[in-house]
């Protein structure tokens, strides 16, 4: 027994932690201000993938955009409620016989902040290629 605990009040080994360089200070600090009228909401890939299905496509169920989107049921649910209190998309709930049925569109404050959202990227990578 007596050996456990010393082996537990042993320092550990391995590499000591190094401070960052100061270039890497540097470039963290100088890295620039915010993008203005950047929509972060929508940049996250899930919601950005929801946005872009839902402006593709008339409706999608959960179902549908779970499959779309390769993601499982929470995920889908957490990124679509906030998408949803923004009010950029519509969340609509039935019945198909007895199974529940959830169904997503597009509302129109959430097209437009797509297509800002798309300008913005393109005018990004415009940009970057010169």
């Amino acid at each position: 027994m007596a050996g456990k605990n010393q082996a537990a009040a042993a320092p550990r080994l391995g590499r000591p932690v190094r401070p960052a360089r100061p270039t890497e200070v540097h470039r963290r600090e100088t890295a620039g201000p915010a993008i203005p009228d950047f929509d972060r909401l929508i940049h996250e890939r899930i919601r950005l993938g929801i946005i872009s299905a839902l402006a593709a496509n008339t409706s999608l169920t959960f179902n549908d955009l779970k499959k779309l989107l390769k993601t499982t049921d929470g995920n889908l649910s957490v990124h679509a409620r906030k998408l949803e209190e923004a009010k950029y998309i519509v969340c609509s709930k039935s019945f198909e016989g007895r199974m529940p049925r959830t169904e997503y569109t597009l509302a129109p404050a959430g097209r437009k902040a797509f297509e800002k959202y798309l300008d913005h990227m393109e005018a990004l990578i415009q940009a970057m290629g010169r």
